[in-house]
This record gives structure tokens, sequence and C-alpha cells, in this order.
């Protein structure tokens, strides 16, 4: 279904990208903590999220390649090679980095809800909150002007971030390995969306979709050769575990779950993108980013909870969710009173 954004440009509007990510990511991220916790297909020792990686990262690049293919938006990325008229599909050098960014996000999300006694709610709260609270800074950075909507959504997913930590009474818990990853995940973020701001979300037609595809030819076929150098000269602990996700997961019966979760992730990572690349203000696109996730993370404990027997959802988890909910509902007013403001004065 169609719609017209408020910037002119015909296409899917936003909220279908958002409706998609949080379609993608409850499943991604309650499966990726079912098969890590043992609770489905288990047949001896569950998966680490490290032996995950693997099976996961290659299921991500099949069905980015699949989805490029399929959509035929591949085309955009087409450069000329060479003299003879040969063109392929390549990334510049920007998107390029921007698509090792995506790998590194990638990576730390999906071990993010593996860490044992982490709540996926909670360290999904850490994850966007931090990043919310980066938006208006980038905006800055690259001179963005910020719409009063977007603050008060900002504001009040941050109220939801502090509330469902302050009110946890002292549970809330995160392991050193935990915050590390939430520290690259951040990092990750803050060089791409800078990128995005400065060579994308663009009045200009067709640059924003070209930018999407060309980082999406990077994002996991790196993620993948990245993994296979460290699983084939790295050392540690964290090489022999991919060594085995590499080499054993197929064996196992979880395996198709796994595959699943690459989707999945994939999944994420398309409507994620596309909704970071509209051309508002990140004070505007995070949120709806953002609050998508969230509430995916809740629907996923909850239905671990009834399903599966694991932790019921802490209150203070449910009334961040539904600060979130308040920050969709702000946005959504102002966007929809933006745009008939601009209708008048045309």
């Amino acid at each position: 279904m169609a719609a017209q954004h408020d910037d002119g440009d015909h296409g899917p509007s936003i909220w279908w990208w958002a409706f998609g990510y949080f379609a993608a990511y409850a499943p991604y991220a309650a499966l990726t903590k079912l098969v890590t916790s043992g609770r489905i297909a288990n047949d001896g020792a569950p998966p680490t999220g490290t032996e995950i990686l693997p099976v996961s990262v290659i299921a991500t690049v099949l069905t980015a390649a699949a989805f490029l293919w399929g959509t035929g938006w591949w085309r955009r990325a087409l450069k000329p090679v060479g003299k003879g008229g040969l063109r392929l599909p390549l990334p510049s050098s920007l998107t390029a980095l921007s698509g090792l960014c995506s790998a590194g996000i990638i990576c730390t999300t999906t071990l993010a809800y593996t860490f044992e006694g982490v709540s996926i709610i909670f360290v999904m709260l850490l994850m966007r909150g931090g990043l919310l609270m980066l938006a208006p800074l980038i905006d800055a950075l690259t001179g963005r002007k910020i719409a009063w909507f977007s603050i008060a959504a900002l504001v009040l997913s941050v109220v939801s971030l502090i509330t469902a930590t302050v009110l946890d009474d002292g549970e809330a818990k995160i392991t050193w390995i935990c915050a590390i990853d939430v520290a690259l995940y951040l990092t990750c973020y803050f060089v791409r969306l800078q990128l995005m701001s400065r060579k994308a979300k663009s009045s200009e037609p067709g640059a924003n979709l070209r930018y999407f595809v060309e980082e999406q030819l990077v994002s996991s076929p790196s993620l993948l050769v990245g993994l296979a150098l460290w699983a084939a000269i790295g050392p540690g602990g964290f090489a022999d575990e991919l060594r085995d996700g590499f080499a054993t997961m197929l064996e196992q019966p979880v395996w198709p779950w796994v595959l699943l979760i690459g989707v999945l992730s994939q999944g994420t990572g398309i409507f994620g993108g596309l909704i970071l690349l509209d051309r508002r203000e990140n004070t505007f696109c995070v949120p709806v980013n953002r609050a998508s996730s969230v509430l995916a993370g809740v629907l996923g404990t909850i239905g671990i909870w009834q399903l599966f027997g694991g932790k019921a959802p802490k209150a203070s988890e449910l009334i961040g969710a539904g600060l979130m909910i308040a920050a969709i509902a702000v946005l959504s007013y102002g966007g929809i009173r933006a745009r008939r403001g601009a209708a008048r004065t045309s």
C-alpha cells in the first residue's frame, strides 16, 4: 500500500516500515533467547550466542541477496567498471563504511539477547535509550532542524528507559561483556547515522534507496567474512565457539531455528534501515525505529513467558513500554499536523 510522504516523495509511509520492523523483531528477539537458553529443539547443551552467529549470518546474507534481487533494487547501485561498458552493483567508500557499521550492529544485537541473566527488555532499553540520546546530537552535528513533536517523543522515550531502570528495585543487571556489546552497538550507530545524515536522507529522487542498497551490499557479507576469518585464525574461546558454529551447527536439531533467526535479523535490518533513511530528522526517525523494537521485545518476552515458561515481564518494563507507545502517538500526531500545515500553505 502506497502513501505520500510528508516530504512529497511517493512510496510507503515510514509507519509501514515501522510495522515491518516490529513484525520481524518480535520473533527474532524471542527465538534468539529461546534457542540460546535451550527452551526449543534442545538436545544437550544449548548453543551459545557466538555459536549461532555463523549460520544466522549466512541466512542474513542469503536473505539480503534474495530481497535485493526480488525487488530489483540492486540496479540502483550499478556503476561502470572499466572501459568495456560493464556495470556492477558497487558501494561507494562512505556507504561501505556505513555497511561495516551495520555489520557491527547485526552482530552486537544478536549477541545482546544471549547473555545469561540479562532481560531482553532491559538490554533493549539500554541499547535503544542510548541511541535515542544520540539522535539530537547527530542532528545538531549535521545541521538538521528538530520539530517540537520529535523532541517530545525523545523525552518520552528517555523517560521510558529511566522508568524501566529506576523502578526495577535494583534487579536490573548487566554483565561486563554485555556492557561492552552495548557500547560497540552505540558506536556503530553513531558513525552510521552521521553518514546517513550527510550522504542520504535526501530529497533527491532515489538517493535514499541507492544508499540503502549500497549499504546492504556490504553489511551482512562483510560480517560473514569477518566471522570466517576470526574462526580460521583467531585465538581464544570466541574463535573456538565460532569454529563450532561453522562446523557443527547444521548438525544440531536447532539449526532450522537458527536459520530463521538470521532471516528475521535481516528483516529488521531492511525495515530498520528504511526507517532511518527517511528524510526527516533523526530525532523523529530514531524514536519510530526504537519504539517499534521495544514493543516487539515486550511481545517477545510475553510470548516466552506464556508459551515456554519464561519469566514474566516486570511492571517497570511494561510501564517503560507504555511510555514508548505514548512516544509513537506523539510522533503520529505531530506528523499529521505538520502535513496538514504544509497542505494549507501550498
